[in-house]
């Protein structure tokens, strides 16, 4: 049998060279994982004697990992905003950047509860997450309007195209309590059954281009082509969703769309040649510097 200090070593160099870029930190979040412990009780205790069944799944493990899987799927989780998701290969794995499109989407429902007096009988804020994937944006979207006791005044949909997808983001939903205030749908981008126009739209579509998907690193190319590929420049699921916005939203509502760090010049350009001159589009950048988030306004003097 070997210690926890011989196993991260030698997985390390196994690691090494494979393309992971951290290798040292993969093979300890993997043994962790095996062990049933956190990270820091393995950094802790590296003369601790690991099984040799333990030991034997750790080493399937580094296998995967060395053939480019990546480390979510392998534990079948990733965190994001806070929470815990359920992951495989049926769905992108959620980025930290992309929780800045939560805590976006959580500022303007507030500001649609809370910046003027609402009626009684006031319908609920009604907002839409377009190609919901794990369902990671819709589900801490969700938890966090509990937290602030505003979930019971907002509706919440949630799509995908691929319903291998959407059956991850109900195992999220359900996991965390809030699958009983997310209607999760099989629909193509903005094509769902019996749609209702909404307040709030919210998007992280793929807008990798085509060309540069196979330059991508290979746990980054095992996940779904689906939740990837954007098209020629990246742009074609956004250029989409944007020619159809006007159909699905409310008189003044917002739409917040993920994007790559390199499309601000052409999600300007796709803005003006897609919507009326009635929407505005206001760039926001991640804890980077770089752009991330548009979003864009329909210009109204009433909502209803």
């Amino acid at each position: 049998m070997s210690s926890v200090g011989e196993l991260l070593a030698q997985a390390t160099r196994q690691l090494t060279g494979t393309g992971a870029d951290s290798p040292r930190l993969d093979a300890e979040v993997l043994l962790a994982h095996v062990l049933g412990v956190g990270r820091t009780g393995v950094l802790a205790h590296p003369d601790a004697v690991v099984g040799d069944g333990s030991a034997t799944t750790f080493e399937a493990l580094l296998a995967r990992r060395a053939a480019g899987e990546p480390v979510a799927y392998l534990r079948g989780i990733q965190e994001f905003h806070g929470l815990a998701f359920s992951v495989d290969a049926r769905v992108l794995i959620p980025r930290p950047e992309t929780e800045q499109l939560v805590d976006l989407a959580v500022e303007r429902i507030r500001g649609l509860l809370t910046g003027a007096p609402r009626p009684p009988g006031a319908p609920p804020v009604r907002v839409w997450d377009v190609a919901t994937g794990s369902g990671a944006i819709a589900v801490a979207l969700a938890a966090q309007l509990r937290k602030r006791g505003y979930l019971q005044e907002v509706k919440l949909v949630a799509s995908d195209v691929s319903p291998d997808a959407l059956a991850v983001a109900i195992e999220n939903a359900v996991a965390h309590g809030v699958a009983d205030r997310i209607e999760l749908v099989v629909g193509d981008l903005l094509d769902i059954p019996d749609r209702a126009p909404v307040d709030l739209l919210l998007a992280n579509l793929p807008y990798i281009p085509t060309e540069v998907v196979p330059t991508l690193a290979p746990e980054v190319r095992a996940e779904p082509l689906l939740a990837l590929d954007g098209g020629l420049d990246g742009m074609d699921l956004l250029r989409r969703l944007l020619a159809g916005l006007p159909d699905v939203m409310l008189p003044g509502g917002t739409a917040l769309l993920e994007m790559g760090a390199d499309q601000d010049t052409a999600m300007h350009t796709a803005v003006g040649d897609s919507l009326p001159s009635t929407w505005s589009v206001v760039i926001h950048h991640d804890l980077g510097g770089r752009p991330r988030i548009a979003e864009l306004r329909q210009i109204a003097a009433y909502r209803r």
